[in-house]
């Protein structure tokens, strides 16, 4: 159910804002808009406002929207236009005009995703440590001689504070397939100083984290099983685990530590366990059952518990990095553009046969990713809001006839020219840019297919 609100929620508020590109802009040109719809198919809602009566819908089939202008097509469901609003019509604008309208659309996404990385920025980015802890044999990592506890400090010449950090300039980095210079310091605050080869990294495997591609394992800490917060109304209130319990067994086996008692709750999805906890100087017996959720398309267990530790060992792991409001939107808007440019080398690179198609998702994938993001708490669904808001905004800028891009490869040829793109030639663009659209969907279902078959 929260998968599918999620799903619903985000695609909601990226196709709003997206149309709601368009349509602004359009009415800041003077063009006179006739429908504003999020959705497809049959109307769920309808009503028309304003001084243009325009009609906005909710329609059924929420996986897009349009904004219908006047002048915009000649099909049977436009209205007869009067001298007065004929200098409205869309045809009628200049080709600047309508190359800013055509824009507005992604720009409007890409600016949504900044405003969100703004406020994420603003309230403290936490992450984890990149502390170096074990690595995969015979990997690219391994073959530096990098030791356990070296704290890396720059990738690819990018000061980096977490091991998100690292992940995004190496995805950035391994594009070039070019070695990667790292830095780290060692415990006693020595600078070290290597070349990673990441030339032969597979992305056929998009299963894989790219830092378990190059053999990074994170580094986490020991995690005492003692019970910190506990969830209102969670599987772990109603069993009457308290906070400070001390988990000594589950189902009579000894738990070790907090990731072990994770591990084994994660197993148990709707399935009864027994725990023993140690309760100030009393042992309690308990028994929970877990509830079950989706997490990477596989039904997990969860109590709704966290753990318990003190904040001086935390800080040992995690760091929170906080940023001014001018620094916070300095941020957003580098990270807004990496992203884009990041997400067009790797479509590039896909047409090029250098990435495999295998990592282009769809919506079933784009809803599960949704559900996970929503479980795992606010901050992480607005970034994969963020994300998404990204994703659109690139894609609709793809040259493709049919898409925003498409439009504006028509309009630069008119400009250049000054001549507009005759009917003919725009018949045939529209049927191709149909078929390579079809094409991109059936694969990216044809993906999300394969991932729920092969988990």
């Amino acid at each position: 159910m929260l998968t599918a609100f999620a799903f619903i929620l985000t695609l909601g508020i990226v196709v709003t804002v997206h149309e709601y590109g368009h349509f602004q802009v359009a009415r800041w040109c003077g063009v006179k808009v006739l429908k504003f719809s999020i959705g497809f198919g049959q109307p769920l809602w309808r009503k028309k406002f304003g001084k243009d009566e325009t009609e906005y819908v909710i329609a059924a089939i929420p996986l897009g929207g349009y904004v219908k202008m006047l002048g915009e097509d000649t099909s049977s469901d436009e209205p007869d236009v009067s001298d007065e609003d004929m200098s409205r019509a869309l045809n009628r604008q200049s080709v600047g005009k309508r190359i800013a309208i055509v824009l507005a659309g992604p720009l409007a996404n890409l600016l949504l995703a900044i405003f969100l990385y703004w406020i994420l920025f603003m309230t403290g980015v936490v992450g984890i440590k990149p502390i170096v802890g074990k690595f995969v044999e015979n990997s690219p990592v391994a073959m530096l001689n990098i030791t356990s506890g070296e704290i890396i400090q720059e990738v690819g010449n990018q000061s980096v504070s977490s091991w998100q950090d690292v992940r995004w300039v190496l995805l950035k980095e391994t594009l070039k397939k070019s070695d990667v210079a790292i830095q780290t310091v060692t415990p006693q605050l020595e600078i070290k100083s290597y070349q990673l080869n990441v030339t032969k990294v597979d992305f056929d495997d998009e299963k894989l984290d790219i830092l378990e591609k190059i053999g990074f394992i994170i580094d986490m800490p020991k995690i005492a099983p003692k019970i910190g917060e506990v969830i209102k109304g969670s599987p772990a209130e109603q069993a009457g685990l308290k906070e400070n319990d001390i988990v000594l067994e589950l189902n009579q086996t000894k738990v070790s530590d907090w990731d072990a008692f994770v591990k084994e709750i994660k197993s148990h999805p709707e399935v009864a366990v027994t725990l023993l906890v140690k309760r100030g100087t009393q042992l309690v017996n308990l028994s929970i059952t877990p509830e079950a959720i989706v997490e990477k398309d596989k039904k997990i267990g969860r109590i709704g518990a966290g753990f318990s530790m003190q904040q001086s060992e935390l800080d040992k792991f995690f760091t929170t990095t906080h940023y001014s409001v001018a620094g916070a939107f300095l941020k957003a808007v580098g990270k807004t553009w990496d992203t884009a440019t990041f997400s067009l080398k790797m479509l590039g690179n896909m047409v090029l046969g250098n990435v495999s198609w295998k990592g282009m998702s769809g919506p079933v994938t784009i809803a599960n990713y949704a559900g996970q993001s929503a479980n795992m708490g606010l901050k992480v669904f607005i970034g994969f809001l963020a994300l998404i808001s990204i994703s659109i905004g690139v894609l609709n800028l793809l040259p493709i006839p049919v898409l925003d891009g498409g439009h504006l490869m028509y309009y630069m040829f008119e400009f250049f020219t000054g001549r507009p793109v005759s009917e003919a030639a725009m018949n045939v663009g529209q049927r191709i840019g149909v078929f390579l659209l079809a094409c991109m969907m059936v694969l990216a279902l044809y993906n999300d297919i394969n991932r729920l078959i092969t988990g």
